[in-house]
């Protein structure tokens, strides 16, 4: 298996648990940002909208930059999106790191696969896109309930 297929994976895995995670997290964010949990659950919908809306924009603005370095580069600002969301000391800031993250969460994703299948001969493309997307599923298995857990 290819070293570039891992970190494709392991990119998947990080960004699964980190969309996920925050939903068994909720009641500890409204409480210690001070905020109801309806407030709170909107760090969710923040997040999905940066993934929809951004995304699409966003990708369309860099689709034209090499992929891999875009990739490297996305990842450094989902984890500088996770930063601010880690640190954040009111609602906004971890609004906006949320945000951040879910921008990088939707562009990683749709040039993450064009990686994947460039990375292997044709044939064996769609597994290769299926190994990536395996990140996301050990995610939803190990990550969030471990990251809940520790939350």
């Amino acid at each position: 298996m290819k070293p570039a297929l891992i970190a494709l994976a392991a990119g998947a895995f990080a960004i699964g648990t980190t969309e996920f995670v925050i939903i068994g997290l909720v009641p500890g964010i409204a409480r210690d940002l001070g905020t109801t949990l309806p407030a709170a659950g909107l760090l969710v919908s923040g997040y999905a909208l940066a993934v929809t809306i951004g995304a699409p924009t966003v990708t369309a603005l860099v689709g034209h930059l090499p992929r891999r370095p875009l990739a490297v580069g996305l990842m450094l600002l989902f984890a500088l999106g996770n930063l601010l969301s880690g640190f954040a000391s009111g609602y906004g800031a971890m609004l906006a790191g949320r945000i951040i993250t879910g921008v990088a969460h939707g562009v990683f994703f749709s040039i993450g696969a064009t990686i994947a299948m460039s990375l292997v001969e044709r044939s064996r493309g769609a597994r290769a896109v299926a190994l990536m997307f395996a990140g996301l599923t050990v995610a939803m298995v190990v990550g969030v309930p471990s990251g809940t857990f520790i939350g």
